[in-house]
């Protein structure tokens, strides 16, 4: 939970750097499950999960800022 609302207090840089750390992790993982070395596999769901809620505040801001712009 800690993690979620660290996430909501990062600016755009530090959500894109987040964004791309985690799906580098993301990546990792898949590479240890497939040759065999990854032992909880609940970690997988976990991370997709996170980089779902990250695109989610990029594009939540980004929604915000074109609103902005136009009025």
């Amino acid at each position: 939970m800690a993690r979620k609302n660290k996430i909501a207090e990062m600016d755009m840089t530090e959500l894109i750097d987040e964004l791309r750390q985690t799906k580098h992790e993301a990546l990792n993982l898949r590479f240890r499950n497939a040759t065999g070395q990854l032992e909880n596999t609940a970690e997988i769901p976990k991370v997709r999960r996170q980089i779902a809620r990250i695109n989610t505040l990029i594009r939540q801001r980004e929604i915000a800022a074109a609103e902005s712009e136009a009025s």
